[in-house]
């Protein structure tokens, strides 16, 4: 919500009023799913889906603040989502992969 990670089961309709709200659907483009979406994909950094929205989305914040975080930057900034299936190894990995794909698409 308006450029930060929000716990969406917390926030009030009111607090949403007016605000750019950003939800895992818009994370895509047309007919094509967004570099991090991808690389949690190529990553096996889903399995059940359950944890899948907020992961993608505290990744996403993160990300637009800080293009090139730390493996302790990417820890922290999704430690408020757990998940049961993974074990956290992919899901790093994918965040770190989807960081250097959009720096280098950035570049070129």
């Amino acid at each position: 919500m308006n450029g930060e990670a929000v716990t969406s089961c917390l926030i009030l309709a009111l607090e949403a009023e007016g605000a750019n709200v950003l939800t895992v659907e818009g994370l895509a483009g047309k007919n094509k799913l967004s570099i991090l979406q991808e690389e949690f994909i190529a990553n096996d950094a889903l399995q059940c889906g359950f944890c899948t929205p907020g992961l993608l989305m505290s990744a996403r914040a993160l990300l637009d603040h800080n293009p090139q975080p730390s493996d302790e930057e990417i820890q922290e900034a999704l430690a408020g989502n757990l998940c049961r299936c993974t074990g956290y190894v992919p899901i790093l990995a994918a965040v770190k992969a989807a960081a250097e794909r959009e720096r280098a698409e950035l570049k070129s």
